[in-house]
């Protein structure tokens, strides 16, 4: 059976309160107080709060306004209100209600018309407490469904910049490394006045989860140009920059496919168009220069090229840290923005502090390593 709901009926008469228990018993728990005070001490006191109250006008100390008022101004106010009064004035009527009192009922109490008063406002309180549950319920739905649809696009995302890493002769972390180092340049960047605007926390976490994409397009490249150790040669080279384009165009086919834009795909695909650029306009795909460069790939190119310095590569053995500060420093202005180079600088110990924290454990693997040849002056990645 459907648990009976609760009425509390305050009222200084005791035969008022006699009356009206009598009538509402069968149907409802009926709770009673003699007084405003006794009321608001109830509401403070039960676990099972009312579901209606009834409050009489007229009562001494405190009346049925001010009780309302308190009512309304505390954590109990969604509980609907119904005034029991033999006031009769209009204005009287239109004061209860603007305090947020749902209906009135006039004495002397006539039974059919409290049964049906009362019946009408708890079955819109059950509508009301039913909508608020289901809203509940959708908000923590789309809540799950929206992290859930998160964690699924981050890791669609980190697979595909892993299956470039694999087919890349780079190592292990690299991903990660210069995921943080972007990071790391882009929260530094933003104290400066002309970047705060734009590096918002959220384009930050945006640039991070977009990081390990940037050489998705080196799917594109074939083995016997990735894994040579030696000089490429200029259509071989030609080629290895071709993943510039072969990566913009892999994440512009993924996000078509997709209903609406996803930030942190379009990022990623402008970080893999443009991360070799050169400040200069030396660099390729498209020789832009300066700030014609979008600044997610700026950021890129300083910590791609630092990862690369430091990391033992198939053509090269690891640089130093400080050999590392050493050629960044003497690009700026050249292969890099000078803004983010004095950034980089200011920010190289902790590169040298993520460079050791994602270190790889193991070196190059046996499939990646070709003996012979000169050193691979024109790499991508190269001093």
């Amino acid at each position: 059976m459907e648990e009976k709901q609760t009425v509390l009926v305050v009222d200084d008469a005791p035969e008022n309160l006699t009356v009206i228990s009598s009538i509402l018993k069968e149907f409802y728990h009926v709770k009673v107080a003699t007084s405003g005070a006794k009321a608001l001490s109830i509401l403070a006191s039960v676990k099972q709060l009312p579901d209606l109250i009834l409050l009489d006008i007229l009562m001494p100390a405190m009346d049925g306004y001010e009780v309302c008022t308190r009512i309304k101004n505390s954590e109990h106010a969604a509980i609907p209100i119904i005034f029991l009064t033999s006031l009769t004035n209009a204005e009287d009527e239109e004061k209860g209600l603007k305090l947020g009192a749902v209906d009135y009922i006039y004495k002397p109490i006539r039974s059919a018309v409290l049964l049906a008063r009362v019946d009408a406002q708890l079955k819109l309180k059950q509508a009301r407490d039913f909508l608020k549950m289901q809203n509940t319920i959708l908000e923590k739905m789309v809540k799950q469904r929206t992290l859930e649809l998160a964690q699924s696009q981050q890791a669609t995302i980190v697979a595909m910049g892993a299956l470039a890493e694999y087919r890349d002769p780079e190592t292990g972390n690299h991903l990660r490394r210069t995921q943080h180092y972007v990071k790391c340049l882009a929260e530094e960047l933003s104290h400066l006045p002309d970047y705060a605007q734009y590096l918002t926390v959220e384009r930050i976490d945006t640039l991070f989860k977009s990081a390990p994409l940037h050489d998705i397009g080196k799917v594109g490249v074939p083995d016997s140009i990735l894994f040579k150790p030696g000089r490429l040669d200029p259509g071989e080279f030609a080629t290895m920059k071709g993943h510039a384009l072969f990566g913009r165009n892999a994440i512009h086919e993924t996000q078509a496919q997709m209903e609406s834009r996803n930030s942190i795909l379009a990022m990623a695909e402008q970080i893999a168009e443009f991360h070799h650029e050169r400040w200069d306009g030396t660099g390729y795909p498209h020789g832009l220069s300066g700030t014609d460069i979008p600044l997610s790939a700026r950021l890129m190119a300083v910590a791609d090229v630092y990862d690369a310095l430091v990391s033992h590569r198939v053509y090269k053995p690891p640089f130093s840290h400080q050999e590392a500060i050493r050629i960044i420093r003497e690009d700026s202005g050249k292969h890099f923005d000078p803004e983010i180079v004095e950034v980089f600088l200011r920010v190289a110990d902790q590169f040298a502090l993520i460079q050791r924290t994602f270190a790889d454990t193991k070196g190059v693997s046996a499939r990646q390593v070709v003996p012979g040849g000169d050193p691979p002056a024109d790499r991508q990645h190269g001093p």
